[in-house]
């Protein structure tokens, strides 16, 4: 049940979230108006699929919660959208299929995808978080058909490092990396 009251809450918390990351105080929780509602209140608002009328989270994070709009098919593996809450913002910069040492110990798209997401949550870690706060990932691959090639190894993989913590999720096809050696790059966000 999607109403005309629904919608203008959805868009308020856009605005907010938009307003927030540009440093821009808030405006939700202040006035007597629609937008004085509580903040959490309209975060779970915002969860619920409203044609089932069930609430959709992370299985194993319950501070994030993944949105699927009215009529769309769940996506499988990745979010479409995520409503994230926590004190902590984490931007995990482009990590590729090196180790530490920045030394590719495998040559092939599978093990540098293992090794970039290892890298992800070693960076993660060391904010004292994990994959179960990552709200956003982007995905920069050199070659789309190795990839669609080896989704199921990438699923598994993805599971084996991640867990089933599905963010909202990009996968983009580039020409190449700055490192030459590099299959794929990830980004992550992740909110704590």
């Amino acid at each position: 049940m999607a109403g005309s009251a629904d919608k203008l809450i959805h868009t308020a918390f856009v605005m907010q979230l938009l307003l927030l990351s540009l440093g821009q105080p808030r405006f939700i929780g202040t006035g007597p108006d629609l937008f004085s509602r509580d903040y959490s209140l309209m975060a779970n608002i915002l969860s619920i699929k409203y044609n089932q009328h069930s609430v959709i989270t992370n299985r194993e994070c319950r501070m994030h919660e993944t949105l699927l709009p009215e009529g769309w098919k769940r996506p499988k593996g990745y979010a479409n959208g995520v409503i994230a809450q926590g004190d902590s913002m984490i931007f995990c910069g482009g990590q590729i299929g090196w180790n530490q040492n920045e030394c590719f110990e495998h040559h092939d798209f599978i093990g540098q995808f293992r090794q970039a997401l290892e890298n992800v949550v070693a960076v993660l870690k060391s904010a004292g978080a994990g994959p179960e706060h990552v709200t956003r990932m982007t995905w920069y691959v050199t070659d789309r058909q190795q990839y669609v090639a080896d989704l199921g190894a990438v699923g598994r993989t993805y599971r084996d490092i991640m867990g089933k913590n599905f963010p909202a999720m990009s996968v983009v096809e580039v020409s190449a990396l700055i490192e030459d050696e590099a299959l794929v790059e990830i980004e992550a966000t992740a909110v704590k």
